[in-house]
């Protein structure tokens, strides 16, 4: 069973920074896996925000591609989140997820299709 706990939510001013961590307790059981973050603000739809695969590719929405950078520890089971130049559009619970037989491509990152879910961590971003 893989669990995923997400941390490093918080409220900051626009401009500010922020880096999200999950953890990963178990192993997928999977030859390709997908790692993503999740976020939806209130009142919109879930939108993938950025991911990476078991091979180190990644993805983001254009809406964060400059300014988020997604990474992982396979050694230590942690995936990250650094988010810089936050604005308060940024403001969401983010997810993180895992999708098993998975592969990163160039289109944007899918909210869907996820096989595991951290409970989440909420980011605001005031202005």
């Amino acid at each position: 069973q893989v669990q995923l706990e997400e941390s490093g939510g918080g409220s900051v001013q626009s401009g500010g920074s922020l880096k999200l961590s999950c953890v990963v307790s178990g192993s997928i059981r999977a030859s390709k896996w997908c790692m993503v973050w999740i976020r939806q603000a209130p009142g919109k739809e879930r939108e993938g925000v950025a991911s990476i695969d078991s091979d180190g590719d990644s993805s983001y929405a254009d809406s964060v591609k400059g300014r988020f950078t997604i990474s992982q520890d396979t050694a230590k089971n942690m995936l990250y989140l650094q988010m810089n130049d936050l604005s308060p559009e940024d403001t969401a619970m983010y997810y993180c997820a895992a999708a098993a037989f998975c592969v990163v491509t160039s289109s944007p990152p899918s909210s869907y299709g996820m096989d595991y879910w951290g409970k989440g961590t909420l980011v605001t971003i005031s202005s």
